[in-house]
């Protein structure tokens, strides 16, 4: 399974960012789909996944009701609509796929960097 990120960037305080993140299956074959982030020096977080089996969506609460995540079945992609952007957004942020299984079952993108600078 191939994860492949985009969309990463350097903004101002405010701004809206979309990160996108195309899979090399369908997405319906995850449990789970989502986006996670890096902060320097701290371990990675939940930002936000969907459940795949209904569509439930899942959010940090620092982000909720600023980020958006969505995804496209036809074209196999995950997005991550961000606005409102802080500094304390700044993080590499990461496409993960998860089946449910455990690490064996576990996928993750190369990451993106996002710079949120005021």
């Amino acid at each position: 399974v191939q994860l492949v990120e985009s969309g990463g960037g350097l903004v101002q305080v405010g701004d809206s960012l979309r990160l996108s993140c195309t899979v090399s299956e369908s997405t319906s074959n995850f449990k789970f789909v989502g986006w996670y982030r890096r902060h320097q020096g701290t371990e990675r977080e939940l930002v936000a996944r969907i459940l795949t089996r209904d569509g439930t969506t899942d959010y940090n609460d620092s982000v909720k009701g600023r980020f958006t995540i969505s995804r496209d079945n036809a074209k196999n992609t995950l997005s991550l609509q961000m606005s409102s952007l802080r500094p304390e957004d700044t993080a590499v942020y990461y496409c993960n796929a998860d089946r449910g299984w455990g690490p064996l079952g576990n996928w993750w993108g190369q990451g993106t960097q996002v710079t949120v600078s005021s």
